[in-house]
């Protein structure tokens, strides 16, 4: 039996470059597009590729904390922009800190399926190139218990939180196993992103990728147990997606087979002010796969392609952990081993995933997303992996906080 009530569908997905520090064209003191624009652009990258874009019925937008970075709210109000049909229609800004962009995904199938629309344009868009990266860390301690945590915190709150984390999986599974790990995730980051001309590490000519990887770490520069080239970056960008039911799939001018079918979802939310029970498992991470899995009335096996959220690279080997493609412990070799390169056991984050692509916060989950239903329509380009016929399913992760709050997303690739 089908999770949802009635068939969901996803299409026209569209990805702006993730600007900011490694891109070519990025100046920090030369003045850069604002957040209307990266709205602008990718809603209409995604109505260029569909017909009638007037019957598009809502939109809704992710973002973290525009209110900060850009000194803007109401970002509803930029919906019109985009098209002049869509003065007057409704328009609905969703926020979940880093999860933000996978929220706007589920908001927008929760509205189709409730029938109060056949179609919905999902944005997710984030500035942060507006301030020096010591203030936006400070901005992004948000997506944590602010007023709990932060005074005690790191400089570098969220770098620090992912630290500890790879500190105690460092105790426990030995420093050697975990780093090499990590470091050939940002080794697959970087080459990944070497093939996706919108993503932000697309320029990078680092000849020793492993070498860098496996660099001791400075706590009197940085973080303890992490490098900076283990975060993903500070970056301004914008993605959107479409969402309709068959209906609305006729109205659009879309056939099924260019759109992928989404089976299901997972929408799990952790107590923001208890600390993670484990340091060295994505707690909630597992249960939304879990849930996600279930619901869709698959395995972690059946899946051709994955994407996760590794907004660091230890955040990587734990996701992969999460969402069931390897075991307790096992990230780590799994990763070494090559088995999430994309020509491995279960291609992974294949246009680069945080680390490579970039990572602008509110429109993470709607770029993943993007990137899956891209992958499964084998429009992926340059990024595109094996789509086993017998395994026509891929999942994106997408999480908010430190583990707090997730949203796990399962499409399938129609017949």
């Amino acid at each position: 039996m089908s999770f949802f009530r009635k068939k969901i569908y996803a299409c026209a997905g569209f990805n702006t470059v993730s600007l900011g520090s490694g891109r070519k064209e990025f100046h920090p003191k030369k003045p850069r597009p604002g957040i209307e624009h990266y709205i602008k652009e990718a809603g209409l990258g995604t109505i260029e590729q569909i017909e009638n874009p007037a019957n598009i019925d809502e939109g809704v937008i992710g973002n973290f904390v525009a209110e900060r970075f850009c000194k803007q709210g109401n970002l509803g109000g930029f919906f019109p922009i985009v098209h002049p049909t869509f003065q007057y229609k409704p328009c609905i800004r969703v926020e979940g800190a880093c999860d933000s962009g996978g929220l706007a995904l589920v908001v927008s199938i929760k509205t189709i399926l409730a029938d109060l629309a056949d179609v919905i344009l999902a944005i997710g868009v984030e500035i942060q190139n507006s301030v020096k990266a010591i203030y936006g860390a400070d901005y992004l301690a948000a997506a944590g218990w602010y007023s709990g945590e932060r005074k005690k915190g790191h400089a570098y709150f969220f770098p620090d939180q992912f630290s500890q984390r790879a500190g105690a999986c460092f105790e426990k599974f030995g420093y050697d196993k975990i780093r090499a790990g990590m470091s050939q995730w940002y080794v697959n980051a970087i080459e990944n992103a070497r093939k996706n001309p919108k993503a932000q590490e697309f320029h990078n000519k680092n000849p020793e990728l492993y070498a860098t990887g496996m660099t001791s770490p400075n706590p009197k520069v940085f973080c303890e147990y992490i490098n900076v080239f283990d975060c993903s970056k500070v970056s301004d960008g914008g993605s959107a997606l479409l969402f309709a039911s068959e209906e609305g799939l006729k109205k659009i001018g879309v056939d099924k087979k260019d759109a992928v079918e989404v089976v299901a979802y997972a929408q799990v939310q952790d107590n923001l002010t208890t600390p993670p029970p484990d340091l060295t498992k994505l707690s909630t991470c597992e249960i939304a796969a879990k849930r996600a899995y279930e619901r869709a009335g698959i395995k972690p096996e059946d899946l051709s392609v994955l994407d996760v959220h590794d907004c660091f690279t230890i955040a990587g080997v734990l996701a992969i952990e999460a969402a069931g493609v390897a075991g307790y412990g096992e990230g780590a070799d799994f990763i070494k081993d090559g088995k999430t390169k994309t020509d491995g056991v279960i291609p992974t984050n294949a246009t680069g995933g945080l680390i490579g692509y970039g990572h602008p916060t509110g429109a993470t989950g709607v770029r993943q997303a993007v990137d899956v239903v891209h992958q499964l329509l084998n429009k992926a380009e340059e990024c595109q992996v094996n789509i086993h016929p017998d395994r026509p399913f891929g999942m994106m992760s997408s999480m908010g906080g430190n583990d707090k709050t997730v949203a796990a997303m399962v499409f399938r690739k129609t017949e």
